[in-house]
C-alpha cells in the first residue's frame, strides 16, 4: 500500500502504512483502540482511532480510512479497515516481543534476542527456536514456555480474526482460547451461549451478539432458555433466591424480545433440563399475586431449602456440651474478665449456654465482643472445642484481636479445596467442633450458609453474631435478617451503649443514624475527634477536599499512613466522586510510579491497593478480599498480590478480577474496619442513598470518620428506610419446618 497525499478531503479514504508505537488506549471488550503509528512522509507519528483488536506495538499496520478533525485531540485517522503484518526491521522486532505478548519475553530479553539474530529473529522463533538457547538467560525451560505462548499466539490470531468479525474483543478471544482450544471456533459457531456458562466474564449479551451475527433466531429456543438463566443470574446478583413467576417473565420479554408463549415454553424446557425449579409459594409467601409460583436457578433453591433443613435438624437435636451452671458461669467469668457484664449482656451470656441455636444481634458499643469472649471463656472452662469463624479475613482477624482466640475465616474452617472438589468439610465429614460461634452474620450469603450448616454436627452449639442494621450480603439471601423472621432460632437483641462507647461519636452517630436521625456535629476545637462533616455542595471540590485529607490532613493531624490506614468508601462507582475517578486520582497522588502495567482504562503498579472483584475459588480469593501489588513480571505477564499473608498470582489475562482499591463502594466494605474512613454524600447519589448504606458506612471507621458533601443529601439518605425487597422464603420454610 502507499501513503496517499494528506491533502484528501476528510470524507475520502486513504491508505496508510506504518509502524505501530504505542497503544494509548484499548477497550478489550469493544475492541475500541487509539493507537501512535510512524508513517514514512510524516515528521510524528499518526493518530489511529477504530475498532482494531489486539494491536500489538511493533507490528506494520496497512490501513484504509478517513482523516477527521476531533474537537479535542485534534487530527487524527480514523481506521475502517486493516491488515497487520509481522515486523520486519530490528527495531520493530524488538518493540514487537518486549510488548509483553509473548510469555517468557521481556524488554530486556526481547533486545538480547534481537541483539543475537537480528532481522531473522521472526523466523528463528517460528522455525529454528531453540536457536534461542545461544542468548544469555534462555534456557531450555524458557524455550518451551516461548515455545508455548508463540504457539498460542498464533491461534489466538486466527481465533480473533474470527472472531473480530463477531464482535468479540481482544480479552475476551484469549479467554475463549483458553477455554475450549482449538476447537474455540467450533464451539462458538455451533453454540455460542456456551460463552456465558462456561467463561467468567462473558456475560449473555457478549453471546448474544455473536450469536446475532452468526444468524440465530431471536426465538431460537437456546437462545430463550440462555436468557431465561441470565435473567435469573443477573437478579441473583441483586440478592434474589427467586424471582415470582409473571414478573419474571416481563423481565424475559423485554431483555430477549420475543412474544410471551416462546418465555413459557423456554421456562418448561428450562425446568425438565434440570436447570431451575418452579414452586408455589403456599402460606402467602413473598409473592401478593394469586396463585403466586417462585422461579428459583437449581442451586440457589437447593441452599435455601437443605438450610433450613440443616438448621431444624440443629435445633433438634440434643447438646454436646455437659449442662453449665448459667448462673454460677456468670459469676465466674465476670471476674476472669475483671469487668461488670449489663442486663442484656447476662441474658445473651446464658442463653448461650442454654440454647442450641442463638442470634445476638446489635450495633457498635453494645458489647457483642464481650460476650463473646466471656461465652469462649466459660466454654472453654467445661472442656468444650470452640471454633470461632467470620465471613472475611479482616473479620476474623478482628474477631481474633478481640478474644485473643484464633478465629478463621469460614471458608478455612469449611477447608476449602479447588483441586479436590470445594468444601472438604459437609455431611458426611463434619466441623470438630462443640461450640461454633459466628461473627458478621448479616453478610453471609445463602450459598455460604448452606455450606456451613450443612458441616455444623448436631451436637454442636451454633451462636450466630451480627448487626440486621447494615447492608445485607453482597450474594443471594438475607439470611440474618429471614432466620430472625421466622422466630425459629431465639434472639438477644442488645441495645444498650456502654459508657466507654458513649464517648465515641462514631458510634453515638451511627445510632442516631439507625433512628433515622442525622449525625450530630462538635467543634473539637484543638482535641482531635473521631467524627467530622464538611459540609460542600460541589463534586469537583469534594474530590480536591477529598485529596486533601486523604493526602496531607488526616496523615498529618492523626499520624496515620494514607496507604494502609485511611479507605475511601463511596456509594457508587461512576461519577466525579465515584469509586472508579477517586481511585484514579488517588492512585496518581499516593503512588506515583513510572512502572506500570496498563490494561484498557485501568493501570496497575507496584504497591497499589487492589480489590478482587468476585469469588475466585481456584485463587483462594473472595469478593471484597484487599491486597497489595507485590510485583508485576512483563515476562512471565504475571502479577502478584499479597493479601494478609498469602501471595496470590494472577495471569495478565485474569486482571478484570482485581480493581484499584483506594476507595471502594460501602457494600465491599462489609465485615471491614480501617482506623479512618472518608465519606462523600452528594445529592448525586440519591438512588442509593439509605440509611442502613450510611449506617454501614459510618460503622467501618474505628478512629475517625470524615463524611464530606451535602447535608441535605444526608438527611435524604438517613431518612430513606426503604430497603429493597429481596425475594427469599428462607423464614417461611423455616416456619414450616418448625
Amino acid at each position: 500500500m502507499s501513503n496517499r497525499s494528506t491533502l484528501n478531503a476528510p470524507d475520502q479514504n486513504v491508505e496508510l502504512r506504518g509502524q505501530i508505537e504505542r497503544i494509548t488506549y484499548m477497550n478489550d471488550e469493544t475492541g475500541f483502540t487509539v493507537a501512535k503509528v510512524t508513517v514514512n512522509g510524516f515528521l510524528a507519528p499518526v493518530t489511529i482511532v477504530g475498532n482494531l483488536l489486539g494491536l500489538v506495538p511493533g507490528e506494520v499496520l496497512e490501513m484504509e480510512g478517513v482523516w477527521e478533525e476531533h474537537k479535542k485531540f485534534g487530527r487524527q485517522f480514523r481506521v475502517l479497515s486493516h491488515r497487520t503484518r509481522l515486523p520486519a526491521s530490528v527495531k520493530g522486532i524488538r518493540k514487537y516481543l518486549g510488548s509483553g505478548l509473548i510469555r517468557g519475553i521481556g524488554k530486556v530479553m526481547a533486545s538480547r534476542i534481537v541483539k543475537e539474530f537480528g532481522e531473522k529473529t521472526m523466523e528463528v522463533i517460528d522455525e529454528h527456536i531453540e536457536d534461542l538457547a545461544r542468548v544469555e538467560g534462555i534456557g531450555r525451560k524458557r524455550i518451551e514456555m516461548i515455545r508455548q505462548a508463540w504457539a498460542e499466539q498464533k491461534e489466538i490470531r486466527a481465533i480473533m480474526i474470527f472472531l473480530q468479525e463477531h464482535g468479540v474483543g481482544v480479552n475476551h478471544a484469549t479467554k475463549i482460547y483458553r477455554q475450549y482450544g482449538q476447537r474455540s471456533v467450533a464451539v462458538v459457531t455451533q453454540n455460542p451461549y456456551r460463552l456465558a456458562a462456561d467463561i467468567r466474564g462473558i456475560g449473555f449479551s457478549t453471546a448474544d451478539r455473536i450469536a446475532e451475527k452468526l444468524g440465530f433466531r431471536k426465538d431460537a429456543p437456546v437462545r430463550v432458555e440462555s436468557g431465561i438463566l441470565h435473567v435469573l443470574n443477573r437478579l441473583s446478583d441483586e440478592g434474589h433466591l427467586f424471582y415470582p413467576y409473571e414478573p419474571l417473565v416481563d423481565k424475559c420479554l423485554e431483555v430477549l424480545e420475543v412474544d410471551r408463549g416462546t418465555i413459557i415454553k423456554a421456562l418448561e424446557n428450562t425446568v425438565v433440563e434440570g436447570k431451575i425449579v418452579i414452586e408455589d409459594l403456599t402460606s402467602g409467601g413473598d409473592d401478593p399475586a394469586p396463585n403466586p409460583k417462585a422461579v428459583y436457578l437449581r442451586w440457589l433453591y437447593y441452599c435455601e431449602s437443605e438450610s433450613a433443613r440443616h438448621l431444624q435438624r440443629l435445633l433438634s437435636s440434643e447438646r454436646r456440651v455437659r449442662p453449665i451452671d448459667a448462673e454460677k458461669a456468670v459469676n465466674w467469668v465476670q471476674k476472669r474478665i475483671k469487668m461488670r457484664l449489663g442486663r442484656l449482656q447476662i441474658d445473651a451470656v446464658k442463653r448461650a449456654i442454654r440454647e442450641k441455636v442463638l442470634i445476638i444481634t446489635g450495633g457498635p458499643g453494645t458489647g457483642k465482643t464481650t460476650i463473646i469472649d466471656a461465652v469462649i471463656q466459660i466454654y472453654r472452662a467445661a472442656g468444650a472445642h470452640v471454633l470461632l469463624a467470620a465471613p472475611t479475613g479482616r473479620a476474623s482477624k478482628r474477631m481474633s484481636e478481640a478474644t485473643g482466640q484464633t478465629a478463621s475465616t469460614i471458608h478455612r474452617l469449611l477447608e476449602f479445596r479447588w483441586q479436590q472438589g470445594g468444601f472438604q468439610r459437609n455431611e458426611e465429614r463434619p466441623l470438630n467442633g462443640d461450640v461454633i460461634i459466628l461473627d458478621e452474620v448479616s453478610m453471609i450469603d445463602m450459598p455460604l450458609m448452606f455450606h456451613l450448616l450443612r458441616a455444623v454436627p448436631s451436637g454442636a452449639t451454633l451462636i450466630l453474631v451480627g448487626d440486621t442494621n447494615q447492608l445485607p450480603s453482597v450474594g443471594p439471601g438475607n439470611v440474618l435478617k429471614d432466620i430472625i423472621r421466622s422466630e425459629a432460632v431465639p434472639v438477644v437483641e442488645l441495645r444498650e451503649i456502654f459508657r466507654q462507647a458513649k464517648e465515641s461519636l462514631i458510634i453515638i452517630n451511627a445510632h442516631r443514624i439507625n433512628r433515622g436521625l442525622v449525625p450530630e456535629v462538635r467543634d473539637f476545637g484543638q482535641e482531635l475527634g473521631d467524627f467530622y462533616f464538611i459540609e460542600q455542595q460541589e463534586p469537583d471540590q469534594i474530590l480536591e477536599l477529598i485529596m486533601e485529607l486523604v493526602c496531607n490532613r488526616i496523615p498529618r493531624r492523626f499520624g496515620l499512613d494514607p496507604m494502609k490506614h485511611v479507605q475511601v468508601l463511596s456509594p457508587m462507582h461512576k461519577g466525579v466522586v465515584g469509586t472508579e475517578n477517586l481511585n484514579q486520582k488517588l492512585q496518581g497522588l499516593l503512588n506515583p510510579s513510572r512502572r506500570e502495567l496498563v490494561r484498557g482504562e485501568r493501570r496497575f503498579r507496584p504497591n497499589d491497593r487492589v480489590m478482587q472483584t468476585r469469588n475466585n475459588y481456584e485463587k483462594e480469593v473472595f469478593n471484597g478480599d484487599i491486597g497489595i501489588v507485590k510485583s508485576i513480571n512483563e515476562e512471565n505477564q504475571e502479577v502478584v498480590v499479597a493479601f494478609e499473608e498469602r501471595q496470590v498470582v494472577y495471569d495478565y489475562q485474569e486482571l478484570d478480577e482485581i480493581v484499584l482499591a483506594y476507595a471502594i463502594s460501602v457494600h465491599k466494605s462489609q465485615g471491614s474496619e480501617y482506623p479512618a474512613v472518608v465519606i462523600p454524600v452528594v445529592p448525586q447519589h440519591y438512588l442509593l442513598l439509605q440509611r442502613n448504606l450510611i449506617y454501614t458506612a459510618v460503622t467501618r471507621g474505628e478512629r475517625l470518620v470524615v463524611m464530606i458533601g451535602s447535608k441535605k443529601a444526608l438527611a435524604m439518605g438517613v431518612r430513606n428506610d426503604q430497603i429493597a425487597k429481596r425475594f427469599t422464603n428462607l423464614s417461611e420454610r423455616l416456619r414450616r419446618l418448625g
